[in-house]
C-alpha cells in the first residue's frame, strides 16, 4: 500500500472550528506562564543551572492542506526572562501542528540566533504524553544552524516530551545534544517547565467568522 495517494492535488474539506480538531494539542492552545522553569546550559567552566521565567501563547490557526494532507495547528511564541531582569534569555515563535490521519504531531521552531528545527512524533488523539525529535542531517524532521552555531555548538539532535495534567497544566522536558570543541563528550543541553493558563486561546479566524 502507497503511502501518500495517487492524487497529490485533490484537497479535503476541512472543519472550520480549529479548537474541536487538535486532538492531543487541545489542552495546549491558550496562553501560559511558567514561574520554575530550569535550563541546564553549557558555560566555560562546566553546566549553568539557569532558573527561568515564561510567557507562551498558542493560538488557532486556519486548517491548513498540502494537497490531500490536512492539518489543525497552533501558532506559538514563547517568551523566556531570567527571575527579575528585564533582557529576553530565549525567544521562539513557531508552529505546533496535528495530523489525524496519520496521528502525525509536528513542531516547527525557530530562534533568533539562527536556527530552525521541524521535530515530528506519533502518537494518539486522546494522549496525554507524547514525544517529537528532530535529528541534524534529515531532510523532514531537521535542524539547520547558522556557521558557529554549527562550529561551536553544533545541534545533533533535539526531542521534547510533553505531559497533559489532570489539573488543567502541562509540562515540557526538552533535551538538545550538542556537540562542543574540546569536550570528550556530547553535552545534554535541557530545558523543562510546567505552564499553567492565564488566557483563553481566541477561535481561529474561519470560525471566528461564522459566529
Amino acid at each position: 500500500m502507497a503511502e501518500f495517494p495517487e492524487d497529490i492535488y485533490t484537497e479535503p474539506e476541512p472543519e472550520t472550528d480549529t479548537l474541536a480538531n487538535l486532538g492531543p494539542l487541545t489542552a495546549m492552545a491558550g496562553i501560559w506562564t511558567a514561574t520554575k522553569g530550569l535550563d541546564v546550559n553549557p558555560k566555560a567552566a562546566g553546566p549553568e543551572l539557569q532558573p527561568y521565567i515564561e510567557r507562551m501563547e498558542l493560538q488557532p490557526i486556519d486548517a491548513q492542506t498540502n494537497g490531500p494532507q490536512l492539518f489543525y495547528g497552533l501558532r506559538y511564541h514563547s517568551h523566556i526572562l531570567k527571575p527579575e531582569e528585564i533582557e529576553t534569555l530565549h525567544d521562539q515563535v513557531g508552529y505546533w501542528l496535528w495530523e489525524p490521519a496519520t496521528g502525525t504531531v509536528i513542531q516547527t521552531l525557530a530562534i533568533p540566533r539562527g536556527q530552525t528545527a521541524l521535530a515530528m512524533g506519533k502518537t494518539t488523539a486522546d494522549a496525554k504524553s507524547f514525544r517529537l525529535e528532530a535529528v541534524r542531517g534529515s531532510t523532514v524532521n531537521g535542524i539547520s544552524s547558522v556557521p558557529f552555531l554549527e562550529h561551536a555548538f553544533r545541534t545533533d539532535s533535539y526531542r521534547i516530551d510533553i505531559r497533559i495534567h489532570d489539573d488543567g497544566t502541562w509540562s515540557y522536558d526538552q533535551q538538545t545534544t550538542l556537540i562542543i570543541p574540546g569536550q570528550s563528550k556530547p553535552f545534554l543541553h535541557t530545558d523543562r517547565a510546567t505552564m499553567t493558563r492565564i488566557g483563553a486561546p481566541t477561535p481561529n479566524p474561519t470560525a471566528r467568522a461564522r459566529r
